[in-house]
């Protein structure tokens, strides 16, 4: 994260996804907690998990992020990704609530 500063909550899913703990990736979530790659919701600890198991931390991933801006509640991170799912830079939403990240939104690349 060379020199970006990211609110705690964000920095807890990022380090989770480096770390491969996906216990701690979904504690990071409110009970309600989002997770939406390219319009796929999955919702819920049980839909946290599935995606932490299936497109992160079950696939090796890497997160490296060079850039963050933090307006209100919500994040916006630009990230480069290193998984067996995929490889490439990236943009994120992450929206925190109560001190933990409610929303994690990966919208489609133009």
């Amino acid at each position: 994260m060379s020199g970006t500063t990211l609110p705690e909550p964000v920095a807890r899913v990022v380090a989770a996804i480096n770390d491969a703990d996906i216990d701690a990736f979904v504690d990071a979530f409110t009970p309600d907690g989002v997770v939406n790659d390219w319009g796929r919701v999955l919702t819920g600890p049980e839909g946290v998990r599935s995606w932490g198991q299936s497109d992160a931390i079950g696939a090796g991933a890497r997160m490296t992020v060079v850039e963050a801006t933090t307006d209100g509640d919500t994040t916006m991170i630009t990230f480069d990704w290193r998984s067996s799912v995929f490889n490439g830079r990236s943009d994120a939403y992450v929206t925190v609530r109560d001190g933990k990240v409610a929303e994690f939104r990966i919208p489609p690349s133009h």
